[in-house]
């Protein structure tokens, strides 16, 4: 499947970070004709944030920590082919380089035959819990860019 990707390649910068877990579509998760239900798929995507999150050591709790938030400012889901009650999938996440205080993450979701069944992203902004944007990343992320960027982080 050939696609316009959604974040275009930054000159000189690092590869995107990446992570994939598995998990099994749950009865919960289905409607009454055992597709996954659209809106399912926001959480799969939180679901690739958080283990993303976990590996890279940038979770909610980091952010938390720090004081910051990551809202959602934009999501966008391509459907290619239902997930079905029981099926295995995988949920690729991909956090793009930016050096804007963002977050641009792309998601990937394969069913147990390696299919693509949903592409996606999301791109989350940073903002103080006093609600007010930060025009530059936070220390602590600033900390990790560096980390990347040096290649430290594979």
């Amino acid at each position: 499947m050939s696609r316009k990707p959604y974040f275009p390649a930054v000159p000189n910068s690092p590869k995107p970070l990446s992570v994939t877990m598995q998990r099994e579509v749950r009865f919960e998760e289905v409607d009454p004709m055992d597709i996954v239900w659209h809106g399912r798929y926001p959480s799969y995507f939180e679901d690739g944030r958080q283990a993303l999150g976990k590996r890279y050591d940038i979770s909610y709790r980091d952010f938390r920590d720090n004081e910051v938030a990551a809202p959602i400012k934009q999501m966008h889901i391509d459907y290619v082919r239902p997930l079905r009650f029981g099926e295995s999938m995988s949920i690729e996440t991909l956090l793009h380089w930016t050096e804007a205080a963002r977050l641009n993450y792309e998601f990937i979701i394969r069913n147990g035959k390696g299919e693509i069944t949903t592409t996606g992203y999301t791109v989350q902004l940073f903002v103080t819990f006093d609600q007010e944007f930060m025009m530059f990343p936070p220390d602590f992320y600033a900390r990790f860019l560096e980390s990347w960027k040096s290649g430290v982080l594979e």
